[in-house]
């Protein structure tokens, strides 16, 4: 992806910037030689470990075990609060004892790249597999020539609607963010909330920065660029910051106890959440059935269709690993077999990626919870409608991090959301720089 123009500021480059990932092709061979392992021999039979934190992800793990008693997956749970499970793994690749396989999410890939800790597929496949997959889905895990993950799931957003709350207030669902602040005002004239800004939620607000047309990220030629500040997330900065100001949303964070209780008692009447948050409502406020709805995220000017994505993960393929045709081989059935893509959806792991063996009915198994609506077409429409020029970047962990840090100061001290773009921008830069990564300001 090329340069976008004058909201550049930085540019992260030289051979730093081929190590994260533009030119890493070459460097993917599983063993510190630089030669492919042998692999598994005829008749051997082996065990791949494989690292996830997906809700009822033991399920299909169990059906490949039962079909492939040559080759078993002996899985390890992770906790996924507060990048556990990445911690993990980074100490693992710098140990020499990484696992076979991994659940790492999109935004996360380019940080294991940084280790050289990710085993590049296209030597085991991975064109015969792509068209398979979304194609900005595959995307994700692309760097220069080299694929480095196989696709899960994605998480296209869209916003959750108390509509028996909407109705009896009179308020109708906004379509614009404009009609959503209104609808906020209404909504506090009733003693609720529409909404909470969530400090610690960088993921999500990376999701309205997304739909709004930034570029935290990209690639130019040789280097990488990073405008975490462009103008595009200004407008979402200053939206979100105006509206907490005018005291119409809360600032608690979203999915820990005290939001699923307001969730609960309608103290707060929706949610601008993506296509897993369906088995979240339902599991943590199941006295609320039946009074759900989904629509559209709002737009910035009606009558546009611009979406975002909040989530979704790959399967990736670990480069200590001495079986790397079994371990992709494992990767592509998990997300591309009907009865594992069954078996997924059934656990709530997100929006597959997968073209086919599956139906949009097949994701609407808690229907009745939201009125009997086919809320899958409304995350069906907005996967489409999601920008594929966005790119993550290195170290998004931290990235997010330090938007939580930053956010919840402002918060406290009633700083500007600006000036926490200011700040995480020149803190992008100088964890990157202590990467080893070549910097350059313009």
């Amino acid at each position: 992806m090329s340069a976008h123009g004058p909201d550049r500021r930085t540019v992260l480059g030289g051979a730093a910037a081929v190590a994260a990932g533009l030119a890493l092709a070459g460097c993917g061979d599983s063993d510190d030689s630089g030669g492919e392992p042998a692999g598994r021999k005829k008749g051997e039979k082996v065990t791949l470990t494989f690292w996830s934190w997906v809700p009822g992800i033991d399920k299909p793990v169990q059906l490949w075990n039962s079909k492939n008693p040559s080759v078993q997956i002996k899985l390890e749970k992770v906790s996924a609060v507060n990048g556990a499970q990445y911690a993990k793994m980074h100490a693992a690749i710098k140990a020499g004892n990484p696992p076979d396989l991994g659940q790492i999410e999109y935004p996360v890939v380019p940080s294991f790249l940084l280790d050289n800790g990710l085993l590049d597929l296209t030597k085991y496949g991975a064109a015969d597999v792509k068209g398979k997959f979304e194609g900005w889905q595959w995307q994700q895990s692309v760097f220069g020539k080299a694929v480095f993950a196989i696709p899960q799931a994605s998480g296209p957003m869209g916003l959750f609607v108390r509509q028996d709350l909407f109705d009896k207030w009179g308020v109708e669902t906004p379509q614009t963010w404009d009609e959503y602040e209104a609808a906020a005002k209404a909504i506090r004239k009733k003693g609720a909330w529409i909404e909470t800004f969530s400090a610690t939620n960088g993921n999500r607000f990376a999701g309205f920065a997304w739909q709004t047309g930034a570029r935290w990220f990209g690639v130019d030629g040789e280097t990488w660029t990073v405008t975490i500040d462009d103008e595009p997330t200004q407008r979402v900065a200053d939206y979100w910051e105006s509206l907490v100001k005018q005291k119409l949303i809360k600032t608690i964070p979203d999915r820990q106890n005290a939001w699923y209780k307001d969730v609960q008692t309608g103290d707060i009447a929706a949610w601008v959440g993506a296509s897993w948050g369906d088995a979240l409502l339902v599991g943590n406020a199941p006295k609320t059935a039946g009074k759900w709805r989904v629509a559209p995220l709002p737009q910035w000017k009606k009558g546009d269709n611009a979406a975002a994505n909040w989530g979704g993960s790959t399967t990736s393929v670990f480069r200590g690993t001495k079986y790397p045709k079994d371990a992709m081989a494992f990767a592509v059935w998990l997300n591309t077999d009907p009865e594992s893509i069954k078996l997924l959806i059934d656990g709530g792991y997100g929006w597959p990626s997968a073209r086919s063996g599956w139906t949009n009915a097949d994701m609407e198994g808690q229907r009745d919870f939201f009125g009997g609506q086919k809320y899958s077409e409304v995350f069906e429409a907005a996967g489409k409608a999601v920008d594929t020029s966005w790119q993550w970047g290195p170290a998004m962990d931290t990235l997010y991090q330090r938007l939580g840090d930053a956010f919840t100061e402002a918060l406290s001290s009633g700083g500007s959301f600006r000036s926490v773009l200011t700040k995480v921008q020149k803190q992008t830069v100088d964890d990157l720089r202590a990467k080893g990564l070549k910097v350059e300001t313009g």
